[in-house]
């Protein structure tokens, strides 16, 4: 006999001691083992298992889900501090007169679109410090880079203004967020060195509508910020005019407003150039009195050329915490998604009839503007 062979029949023999052992202790009590009960068994023990622990399981699955969703109070807690930390960025590099300026081009307007060592090294932070926090929310940014950071963290800080008016626990799916940030608007007076005009600016939009604005003005230190329907650090005036209206406009993008103004209001109207569309808003409301470059005071801010969201949004949520308005000249509300375009001009207004001054602006053909 083989070895293969011997080790076999031993096996065999092996098992077949073991299940008349097994014979002998069930036979008396009349017991035999059968495949399929020990199959049902093994399944009605699965089943017992399953019941007992499948509330366990399902509250761990949807705590899971829950940490997947943000809170409005820390998002908005998150951009002050991205707004401040950009704008550090752009004072360093005016004050050490590091800008470095490069053109991106041409505006529709045929002005030149600068870019700067400030505008992308706030960009970087501000960008990298939601990326870092949010990495499931979208953010949108004026400059583009591809510089990953993960030092810059949110410090885990919530103002003691915020804290004070805003309420936590609002928490809403990251896919629903849009955020929107100007690392600097007003470049081109950045370079002039008008700083006055200088902004650092994040906007949070909510299925396509502004829920929390910040504007911050990165030489005097002052930060506006609003949540819809939560709070602000914002007011209006007392008073606006609106026979006829101060309008702020654009210095740099002006168009035809000049003409477009005058057709609406008349011709003593008065017309306040200035530069940034965060500083254009913040001329509508209540700020701090300062001694040293002190904000315009405008009733109405117009814009009658192409404008990019990141340049508006911010401004659109403080003015909406408000009860003001920003929309397009013809008074449509704009679609914070999708694209950075916004083509439709816009006219922005707090505590006057927004509707009233609407259908007082004549048509405009945007494409001969």
């Amino acid at each position: 006999m083989s070895l293969k062979t011997k080790k076999t029949v031993d096996y065999l023999d092996t098992n077949r001691k073991k299940n008349s052992y097994l014979t002998a202790i069930m036979a008396p009590m009349g017991i035999r083992l059968s495949p399929l009960g020990v199959a049902v068994f093994c399944l009605l023990g699965v089943g017992v298992i399953y019941h007992l622990y499948a509330g366990v399981i399902s509250s761990r699955l949807s705590a899971f889900r829950q940490k997947t969703k943000v809170d409005l109070r820390d998002v908005l807690a998150v951009s002050v501090e991205a707004a401040v930390l950009g704008g550090k960025e752009v004072k360093r590099v005016r004050e050490a007169n590091a800008l470095n300026e490069q053109s991106k081009g041409k505006t529709k307007e045929g002005a030149n679109d600068p870019m700067t060592m400030g505008d992308l090294m706030s960009h970087r932070k501000m960008f990298n410090l939601l990326k870092n926090t949010f990495p499931d929310v979208k953010v949108n940014s004026e400059e583009f880079d591809t510089v990953v950071d993960k030092t810059v963290t949110w410090s885990r800080d919530i103002p003691a203004d915020i804290l004070d008016k805003i309420d936590g626990g609002k928490d809403v799916p990251p896919e629903t967020l849009t955020v929107w940030i100007d690392p600097l608007d007003a470049t081109q007076e950045y370079t002039e060195n008008l700083s006055k005009y200088v902004t650092t600016m994040v906007c949070v939009a909510l299925e396509g509508k502004p829920v929390i604005g910040v504007i911050h003005q990165p030489f005097s230190g002052f930060t506006a910020w609003a949540y819809v329907g939560q709070g602000s650090n914002m007011l209006s005036r007392a008073s606006y005019n609106f026979n006829p209206p101060k309008v702020i406009v654009s210095r740099s993008h002006s168009g035809k407003v000049q003409s477009f103004i005058h057709k609406a209001f008349g011709t003593n109207t008065t017309i306040i150039p200035a530069g940034g569309a965060g500083y254009k808003v913040l001329s509508l409301l209540k700020m701090p009195v300062t001694d040293t470059n002190p904000i315009d005071q405008a009733d109405v801010y117009i814009h009658v050329t192409f404008i990019k969201k990141w340049d508006i949004c911010a401004g659109t949520a403080i003015l909406n915490a408000m009860g003001g308005h920003l929309t397009t000249l013809k008074g449509e509300n704009i679609d914070y998604s999708g694209s950075p375009s916004n083509e439709g001009g816009l006219v922005a207004t707090v505590s006057l009839d927004h509707k009233a001054l609407v259908k007082r602006l004549p048509d405009l053909d945007f494409d001969k503007n």
